[in-house]
């Protein structure tokens, strides 16, 4: 399955890596807000998820970032949606 099917069809787990503040100001619906600098905190529990991962920020740096990251620590189904207004029409 597609980047793209994947967030058509809403069967991941949407992470908006960017700050509190940031994520307050907008994001996907239905996301999971887990700043890039908690992430290493959170990976036992990303890694429990059920679904696959789209991780999404401003511009899609720090989400490339947080994939990077994800991956080396044994993260499969993850992937990177870059910036979370393109992840949110592709959702419309």
């Amino acid at each position: 399955m597609s980047l793209h099917d994947l967030i058509k069809s809403d069967t991941a787990t949407i992470v908006d890596v960017r700050t509190p503040e940031e994520f307050k100001s907008g994001h996907v619906p239905n996301s999971i807000n887990i700043p890039m600098d908690n992430i290493v905190h959170q990976i036992d529990r990303l890694k429990g998820l059920s679904k696959p991962i789209i991780l999404t920020c401003r511009s899609g740096n720090r989400s490339s970032q947080v994939l990077s990251q994800l991956k080396s620590a044994g993260c499969e189904q993850v992937f990177d949606g870059g910036a979370w207004k393109d992840v949110y029409l592709h959702r419309l």
